[in-house]
């Protein structure tokens, strides 16, 4: 395993982390969790993502649960979780967002169902417009000084947004964001190779990226169809079916039918393919995967052996297939 430091945190993070989105709760139960928690453990992973929101806090609980089972040392694995949708079905209004009630009250849930006395990263999972960036980042500043969060981040937040919080950071001696979690995969390049591109350097910006494989598009899975144990079939995704089925969707499906061939000349499957062609890009701190069961995971691990592979003609084909390097 390779391991990457969080921007400029002394941090450092597996290159390849794992995700609980979608899969915990909707596909694993604890077992199966503990299984695939452990594989990934031995792998050499130690960054395991969560949120308040996933499955409505089952995802933590589910991961709290396997983390005890595993006992792995505490000071060898990194936890995270997210706030601002809440984690209850229909939430009061005091129940999600980024005041600083919700932001405290959050943490302490998250705690409680990860089974943790404190946050590796804590972060805030969108913006909230109805909240001042200051109040949002003394109450994270806070929890770090009383020892429940270690550092904190955002996801999916604008650059002016993540600006005004290092600004506010600075004016009022409060600790920054160190960390942004953004979607990052072939067909979606702008927010990590454009818009953060100043921030690396300027604000010491790490990344955390998430959907690598673009909800299993880039594996190569749907060029024959939906299969039956897509996530696109469960309950609540009928989103990700449509975006399937639809033009641009088709478009993507047909990119990824002429990136195979390149594939297999390389001798790696599409998805570690598309996994390697991410971890080139040094200001990706660590790589989100998913896996419903061990070979998944094994073969998504796999990626690191694969990016010496992903030469600069390699790329420049590559991107003769994608076309959509951002200017």
């Amino acid at each position: 395993m390779e391991y990457r430091r969080l921007g400029s945190s002394g941090l450092k993070v597996s290159a390849l982390s794992f995700g609980s989105w979608v899969t915990f709760s909707n596909q694993l139960d604890v077992g199966r969790a503990v299984e695939i928690m452990g594989s990934a453990y031995e792998s050499g992973v130690n960054f395991f993502d969560n949120a308040e929101v996933y499955a409505h806090g089952e995802a933590e609980r589910i991961m709290g649960r396997a983390l005890e089972e595993l006992a792995w040392p505490r000071d060898s694995y990194l936890v995270s979780s997210k706030v601002m949708f809440g984690s209850v079905q229909d939430p009061k209004p005091t129940q999600l967002g980024l005041s600083r009630k919700h932001v405290m009250e959050a943490c302490d849930q998250a705690l409680e169902r990860l089974r943790v006395d404190y946050l590796d990263l804590y972060l805030c999972h969108r913006a909230d417009e109805e909240v001042p960036i200051k109040e949002t980042v003394w109450a994270m500043s806070d929890l770090i000084q009383m020892g429940k969060v270690h550092y904190w981040g955002t996801s999916e937040w604008s650059v002016d947004e993540l600006r005004e919080a290092h600004a506010v950071a600075e004016e009022w001696k409060l600790i920054a964001p160190t960390t942004e979690q953004t979607e990052y995969n072939m067909f979606q390049r702008e927010r990590i190779e454009v818009e953060y591109s100043d921030l690396y350097k300027s604000l010491g910006l790490g990344t955390t990226t998430y959907s690598p494989l673009a909800s299993g598009v880039l594996t190569g899975k749907y060029s024959d169809g939906i299969p039956q144990d897509s996530r696109s079939n469960l309950p609540g995704y009928e989103w990700l079916l449509q975006s399937m089925q639809s033009e641009e969707g088709q478009a993507r499906i047909a990119k990824v039918d002429e990136l195979e061939p390149m594939a297999d000349e390389l001798g790696i499957s599409m998805a570690q393919l598309a996994l390697a062609w991410i971890l080139r890009n040094p200001n990706v701190s660590s790589v989100i995967t998913g896996a419903t069961n061990a070979k998944q995971l094994k073969e998504n691990m796999a990626a690191l052996e694969a990016v010496t592979l992903l030469t600069d003609e390699v790329m420049e084909r590559i991107e003769g297939v994608l076309a959509n390097k951002p200017s």
